[in-house]
């Protein structure tokens, strides 16, 4: 079974620019490709199936059971796909409590690294720190180099000479430019269906990956890697219904595709629709979710949505269950104030009111149990980053008791009233051993 890590030191490093790249260029070639991404990332994954024309799995080591990262990258093995994940931050930053490394999952699954080194500002000091990386974890191994943002041919004769002093290979160099830039915003990268000239930007890493890099090496570095077992015993978080409508566009695109898969894999059926169209869920289904996403920068579009709101009134009337995440929580509520001070009425399902006319960052892995078992009914693990304030909330039960990744108590969040549920927590998986 055949898998890459494709890491860096540090965030900001150009991992994700290489990754698509190098996706692009083995699609172009003709290698079965299965795109993923380390942690809990929602924006990376819509990159790497832009760029790989793949569902982007996410491999979270501190959120995901041990046995569901083992048995999606043994799914992709049996179809004789070569894993390529990015990971997340540097390759040995963890969560608070100093687990869910990219170098954890390296380990667990036996992904050779690849580390994308930015070389921007540095000249023979990138073998102290290549070797450093090499060789500070003896379960982790840094089996080459793609060397980042590379200013001449002398620059780069400096880089190898420095590097073949540890023995280190270098699988390939990409020269700086100016046209291989993201751009981003308050929650990472500006989202892959905002980006107008994505498809170009991607070939254009392509074309510089194919360029600079040696792809056969490193289809020789990821042969018979992954140790990975498929386990059918796997139970995935259960689904929301029989028949579940998810909204799905700009506005509500953070939804985990092992998620969804899992729900399907448990038998339920998924029907997508996009509030920001003005459409609604569909009229049989039995649950409703609402991901996050970026509700806040289209509060306007989504508060004139009369069919939208008409349709999530009716799905409630007929008793079908509603779950909001994030974004989605904060359009389930009466109102949401945008960065400008503009208040906008939501859907009015929950008593709540959130802003972002102050931002406060809220950022961490959570441990999450259900106060009751109105929605769900197992521990989980989840996620939590948002800008949002709380302006105010009405009567409601609440909906989860949370714990931050040291164990520290949160108190009690979200809320539920009736069949309507929500909170800023994105569900990852159930937590290890609950099942």
């Amino acid at each position: 079974m055949n898998g890459l890590l494709i890491a860096a030191p540090s965030s900001g490093s150009g991992k994700t620019t290489v990754t698509l790249g190098l996706l692009r260029a083995l699609k172009k070639r003709g290698v079965a490709i299965a795109p993923g991404k380390a942690g809990p990332d929602y924006i990376d994954p819509a990159f790497h199936a832009a760029a790989s024309g793949e569902t982007c799995l996410n491999f979270d080591p501190w959120a995901m059971r041990n046995d569901l990262l083992r048995t999606n990258a043994a799914g992709h093995a049996a179809q004789g796909r070569l894993l390529v994940v990015e990971a997340m931050m540097g390759l040995f930053d963890s969560a608070a409590d100093g687990k869910g490394s990219a170098a954890d999952l390296a380990a667990l699954l036996g992904l050779p690294v690849v580390l994308v080194v930015d070389c921007a500002k540095a000249s023979h000091s990138v073998a102290a720190l290549v070797g450093g990386f090499a060789k500070f974890r003896t379960d982790t191994r840094v089996v080459g180099v793609i060397l980042n943002r590379v200013g001449s041919d002398r620059h780069e004769t400096t880089l190898r000479q420095a590097l073949a002093g540890i023995a280190m290979p270098v699988l390939g160099v990409v020269r700086s430019d100016p046209n291989l830039h993201l751009p981003e915003r308050h929650l990472g990268l500006v989202q892959a269906g905002e980006h107008g000239q994505l498809e170009a930007f991607i070939e254009r890493a392509a074309v510089v990956i194919e360029q600079g890099c040696d792809l056969d090496p490193l289809l020789q570095v990821a042969e018979a890697s992954l140790r990975a077992e498929p386990s059918s015993a796997v139970a995935p978080l259960p689904p929301l219904g029989q028949k579940i409508a998810v909204a799905s566009d700009i506005a509500f695109a953070f939804s985990y595709a092992h998620i969804l898969r899992g729900w399907q894999a448990a038998g339920a059926e998924i029907a997508f629709f996009s509030p920001l169209a003005d459409e609604v869920p569909a009229p049989d289904a039995d649950a409703v979710y609402l991901p996050g996403g970026y509700p806040e920068l289209h509060a306007g579009t989504l508060a004139a949505a009369a069919t939208f709101r008409t349709g999530m009134l009716e799905a409630h009337m007929r008793g079908a269950t509603i779950f909001g995440e994030c974004g989605g929580y904060m359009v389930l509520g009466d109102a949401l104030i945008d960065a400008e001070g503009a208040v906008h009425p939501m859907l009015g399902l929950l008593p709540l009111v959130t802003s972002y006319a102050t931002r406060k960052r809220h950022l961490g892995y959570r441990r999450i149990t259900p106060v009751d078992a109105s929605f769900f009914s197992t521990p989980m693990m989840a996620h939590e980053f948002h800008y949002a304030s709380i302006v105010s909330e009405g009567a409601a039960d609440r909906l989860f008791s949370a714990q931050d990744a040291l164990g520290a108590s949160l108190g009690d969040v979200g809320l539920r009233r009736g069949n309507v549920a929500g909170s800023f927590m994105h569900l990852i998986d159930i937590r290890d051993g609950a099942a």
